[in-house]
């Protein structure tokens, strides 16, 4: 039996914006659409995927975390060939800059609804 990763879900009070911000972000195509339920891929391959979906109640993490605060349970790394430029491109589709960095190769940033997310140089 071979197994592999299929897609990478996120929950969120509403699929479709994340969805929107991180198809422009990866330059991906929205593949599946449904009520609660949002599926991306890239136009290379099928899988693996990266899914939105319904979770009312989503409360985004804290960063840098603290007891007794919603944790971080996943987030996505994103390799990038100009952390500068990467990042002042994804300022402007609406994330936002956490202020405290973990180092100088790695930006740790928000999509809309507060879902984390670092852009990181190769080799980092």
């Amino acid at each position: 039996m071979t197994t592999m990763l299929g897609a990478f879900v996120i929950g969120t009070p509403d699929p479709p914006a994340p969805a929107a911000f991180h198809r422009a972000l990866l330059g991906w195509e929205e593949v599946e659409r449904q009520p609660d339920w949002v599926r991306l891929r890239s136009p290379e391959c099928e899988r693996p995927g990266l899914s939105f979906q319904l979770e009312a109640d989503h409360t985004p993490p804290v960063w840098p975390p603290r007891p007794g605060t919603q944790q971080m349970q996943a987030h996505l790394d994103l390799q990038v060939d100009d952390l500068r430029a990467e990042t002042e491109r994804a300022l402007a589709l609406g994330a936002t800059l956490e202020e405290q960095q973990p180092q100088e190769d790695v930006r740790v940033l928000r999509d809309p609804h507060g879902h984390p997310f670092c852009l990181f140089l190769p080799g980092s």
